[in-house]
């Protein structure tokens, strides 16, 4: 069996889809840089998201908003904030968990997909760099720094395309509900679904859209009663 995911012949995304929403992804969660910026910090960088797990279970839940709805119920049983209820209720009585959704693969340590060529569309003209921290030859975790070129860039694209507003929004709400997790922490809580902790390794992980309306309207149910 080989030890790396195999990409799929047709993406559910293309390269410049994944490279701005990784863009806008990064520019909403990460933190800003340490004063002064440590070693590996390349120039110009405003911000850093650390770790690949934390990025791509972040990613899991904005390419997939079923799967964010049924957390925010998950959120809103343990808090009772009736604003986390009213969140999951706007995703789905609409369309967007099918007209938003763009599955991911399932590997070794959860969700997945290739970030590398999506990455180098943000790399090159220096929006965002990745770096290894670790020793040679073992790489103990990849960080993702925003340039300030690069927020500025994720800016002006919002303001030239208002849609691009659903990103920032988005991110902003999983930011706040995630917020004092770390990437495994969330890879925990995605694999207590289960559809998606038996789904096949290096397939895609199926949608759990009908499941997650049917426990909305349950919770509205009871909460008339």
């Amino acid at each position: 069996m080989t030890n790396e995911p195999v990409e799929p012949a047709e993406p559910t995304t293309s390269r410049m889809q994944d490279a701005v929403r990784l863009l806008l992804l990064i520019d909403g969660a990460a933190e800003p840089v340490d004063d002064p910026p440590p070693p590996a910090a390349p120039g110009g960088a405003v911000a850093v998201l650390r770790t690949q797990v934390l990025l791509q279970k972040l990613d899991f839940w904005l390419r997939n908003p079923d799967y964010f709805a049924n957390m925010l119920l998950d959120r809103f049983e343990a808090s009772g904030d009736a604003a986390l209820l009213d969140h999951a209720e706007r995703i789905l009585t609409s369309e967007e968990p099918e007209i938003r959704r763009h599955p991911m693969l399932r590997y070794r340590f959860g969700a997945y997909e290739p970030l590398d060529a999506a990455l180098s569309v943000l790399a090159g003209p220096g929006l965002v760099s990745r770096r290894r921290e670790g020793t040679p030859g073992r790489t103990r975790q990849h960080n993702y720094y925003l340039t300030e070129h690069g927020r500025e860039v994720a800016r002006e694209m919002v303001a030239e395309e208002p849609a691009l507003e659903y990103y920032v929004d988005r991110v902003a709400l999983l930011v706040a509900v995630t917020a004092g997790q770390g990437g495994t922490e969330l890879k925990d809580e995605q694999y207590r679904q289960q559809e998606y902790a038996d789904t096949a390794y290096n397939a895609r992980i199926g949608a759990i859209t009908g499941r997650v309306r049917r426990r909305l309207a349950a919770i509205r149910e009871a909460g008339a009663a």
